[in-house]
């Protein structure tokens, strides 16, 4: 068997559809959508008509639809644009959050800004009782992502965004691992702001969405142009605008099969680990109620130690298996992923996880190779330890 590319939650591959459909705004249609002439004219009609697509697919106004290079800028713009325009000093978000929230809600400490972590339940989740109880009056911004990256859980959003409403907060969801897997719409939902990155969904990378409700206090963060009303500075990736329409479209409209598709994948999956593995690993986040395209696997030490995770990523990658591994390396040394931490896993498990995610190309086979080549990948390492 080929090489199987298990690590869809950090990127997938483009779509053969979106591809062709993209391919004509890097030739003919090249344009800079700001110019005048009749090329520019039509590369801004081109990403009006994508905004408007988004637009209508999210539940939202084509005036709240901001293109941005993806989702890192539009947290980075979100969370450090609302807490200039309200000039208030707290930030809330939990300790599980993409480093794109978390990074820039810390970078902001600076300026005297205060920022409360919500500590998550063993799953993953944190509970609207949790937001209420933390919101003060110099609350400018609660920033809670729909479904964690690592491990899957789902954020009840749409009772934490009735909270902040009543409160009068702004409420902001990382929505890079919802849109596409799960219903995202903003007006059911009541959010005040999202992020989306195409690259997520079988789009491009480098293109992404910031959406905005229409009178949320915020001051655009990239600066030094017209365009995007002049919320984003910067000349308009035309290209992959189209591109992430599409993309988005047909994610959502073939969103039943593929969810259906990435459930059988998980069940064959545990299936096999239980076959092979039986009381040697362990699920890390929800068991059940998360998401199906996000597995998380821990693997339970004989010693103290642990398993090197590290090696078990670089060894799964000789047999031609990619995964991310559940650890981070930060300046030559091991330490477990900031997540996992989050939610009370042991740092020797955590050490030895890695995140296997689902897409919409893989197959059961494939599923059954990799608990096969895992099984003997740990008998080889705990007879022979690094």
């Amino acid at each position: 068997m080929g090489s199987i590319y298990f690590d869809n939650a950090s990127t997938t591959s483009v779509d053969e559809r979106v591809l062709d459909e993209m391919l004509p705004f890097f030739t003919g249609h090249f344009g800079n959508a700001n110019s005048a002439h009749q090329l520019g004219r039509t590369a801004k009609v081109a990403i009006e008509d994508a905004r408007e697509k988004i637009a209508k697919l999210l539940g939202a106004e084509p005036s709240e639809i901001i293109f941005t290079s993806g989702g890192t800028e539009s947290d980075n713009a979100i969370i450090k644009g609302t807490v200039s325009a309200t000039r208030k000093t707290e930030v809330i978000t939990s300790p599980i959050e993409h480093h794109a929230v978390m990074h820039p809600a810390e970078s902001l400490k600076i300026q005297g800004v205060k920022v409360t972590y919500l500590k998550p339940d063993s799953s993953g989740v944190i509970q609207p009782e949790q937001v209420e109880d933390a919101i003060s009056d110099q609350t400018a911004i609660v920033s809670l992502m729909h479904v964690n990256n690592e491990i899957g859980s789902i954020n009840p959003i749409k009772e934490i965004a009735a909270v902040c409403r009543e409160k009068k907060v702004v409420f902001h969801s990382d929505t890079v691992q919802s849109v596409g897997k799960i219903p995202v719409n903003v007006k059911e939902l009541g959010l005040d702001s999202l992020s989306i990155s195409a690259h997520k969904i079988y789009g491009p990378k480098g293109i992404g969405v910031l959406y905005v409700k229409n009178g949320t206090p915020w001051i655009p963060w990239l600066q030094g142009g017209s365009q995007e009303r002049r919320r984003r500075g910067g000349t308009s990736n035309v290209a992959g605008i189209v591109a992430l329409a599409s993309a988005l479209e047909y994610s959502i409209n073939e969103m039943d099969q593929n969810r259906a598709h990435y459930k059988t994948l998980r069940e064959a999956a545990i299936q096999g680990l239980e076959r092979e593995l039986q009381g040697r690993y362990q699920i890390n986040g929800p068991d059940d109620g998360g998401v199906p395209h996000i597995l998380n696997l821990g693997f339970l030490p004989e010693g103290d130690t642990g398993l090197d995770g590290e090696m078990l990523l670089l060894n799964l990658d000789i047999d031609g298996i990619c995964v991310s591994n559940g650890s981070a390396c930060t300046s030559g040394a091991m330490e477990p992923s900031h997540v996992l931490k989050g939610i009370g896993v042991p740092d020797p498990i955590a050490n030895s996880s890695i995140r296997i995610s689902f897409g919409k190309h893989n197959t059961v086979e494939e599923v059954d190779f990799f608990i096969q080549k895992l099984s003997k990948i740990l008998d080889r390492m705990v007879k022979t330890p690094i």
